[in-house]
């Protein structure tokens, strides 16, 4: 395990999973995802979280080294998802004497997972600003449900001025992945919290009256310096603001000839003076990544094939999943293409309509197999009227 440092009484008790292919079922993560876990030594010792079932051999080795023969007297619950909360079942049969930290929803769901003898006994139920003291340091406790389970809380210690902050902050990517964090900090976001803005913005109201000095999340890395960085980035993200001027171009082709099109696109578009023009294949690339590009660029074009007099599959898909994520406040531009019968534009326009401040730009292009001069000048003006301000 790489060392990670926090500070002399809080100790990094985590895991690297480098083996996984898939989190949480679907998102793909090629540099795999770290599971942390914190030790907190003081007259009362805390455990804050367990760990995936993945790594529950390393996890118990390095909390028995870090103990060093004493005892856990606390565990936090700060999320009962199973990539945190699995070894909680291990810890309380193997800690009978160790009680519970957790909020009223903790404990509603956590007979959902676990059978733990005596938990009425052993259960300390922690409300909005609820405090704990363990000997030097304090814990003082915030809900932040939906962020992104109703029952998610952070933790702040009010000594070392520390947030434990459970999903929030997140990263995928294993702790000595040297990697630049805002990339797949953004993916994390928007596919796992994404959908939930309302409620990291008031997570982050809360963490704007406290004094901080250290993030520790769930996942990937302690944040230590430069933390108004983060925090920016999260208040933009949760707002649902762009965070780049851009285009991202989405694009859906069965043949090849939508996707010919849409490579037409991107260099008129890059000649009359677009910053960046991001471009993503549904039929191959990650879904996750395009969903964190849709998010982070200003303007958005969306193309795609026709297909059973609908949408193709893979665009409809990619909309769907912007839905569910609550996407918002974007000038997006339309493409589409049919042979006989184009049909993917409505398809589109259909699902838009259920997202709230998005404005469709004119005009809807459509092409009939393959572009002709009167497509391309309908593509030329598209171009002009995305990236006007």
């Amino acid at each position: 395990m790489k060392d990670i440092t926090i500070s002399d009484d809080i100790i990094y008790i985590g895991a690297d999973d480098k083996t996984i292919d898939l989190f949480e079922g679907q998102y793909v993560v090629p540099n795999g995802i770290s599971y942390n876990s914190y030790l907190i030594r003081d007259e009362k010792n805390v455990v804050m979280d367990t760990i995936d079932k993945r790594k529950t051999d390393e996890w118990l080795e390095n909390l028995e080294k870090a103990l060093n023969g004493q005892t856990i007297d606390y565990l936090v619950i700060s999320h009962l998802e199973p990539d945190h909360a699995y070894n909680i079942g291990v810890l309380a049969e193997k800690y009978p004497n160790m009680k519970l930290i957790g909020n009223m929803k903790t404990f509603a769901f956590l007979p959902q997972f676990f059978s733990i003898e005596n938990l009425d006994e052993r259960k300390i139920v922690v409300a909005e600003g609820d405090e704990i003291n363990i000997g030097k340091h304090t814990l003082q406790f915030f809900m932040a449900p939906m962020v992104h389970w109703p029952e998610v809380m952070v933790t702040y210690e009010k000594t070392e001025k520390i947030v434990f902050s459970a999903d929030g902050f997140g990263k995928f990517g294993t702790l000595d992945t040297e990697e630049d964090w805002t990339c797949e900090a953004r993916r994390y976001y928007f596919n796992i919290v994404g959908k939930y803005g309302v409620q990291v913005q008031d997570l982050l109201k809360k963490l704007a009256t406290l004094d901080v000095k250290m993030i520790c999340p769930l996942h990937g890395p302690i944040l230590k310096e430069n933390l108004e960085y983060y925090i920016n980035k999260y208040d933009i993200w949760s707002s649902y603001k762009p965070e780049d001027d851009g285009v991202f171009i989405a694009y859906a082709s069965i043949h090849g000839n939508t996707a010919n099109a849409v490579k037409e696109l991107e260099e008129v578009l890059k000649s009359k003076g677009a910053k960046k023009v991001a471009m993503a294949d549904l039929t191959r690339d990650d879904m996750a990544e395009a969903i964190e590009d849709a998010f982070r660029y200003d303007k958005v074009i969306l193309a795609s094939s026709s297909y059973n007099f609908g949408v193709f599959p893979p665009m409809e898909q990619f909309l769907h999943h912007l839905l569910g994520k609550n996407y918002q406040n974007r000038k997006i531009g339309l493409i589409e293409n049919g042979t006989w019968a184009p049909t993917a534009g409505k398809c589109m326009q259909n699902i838009l309509n259920q997202m709230k401040d998005i404005t469709i730009c004119e005009p809807i292009v459509t092409i009939r197999s393959t572009l002709n001069e009167e497509s391309r000048k309908k593509l030329e003006e598209l171009a002009d009227n995305i990236l006007v301000k």
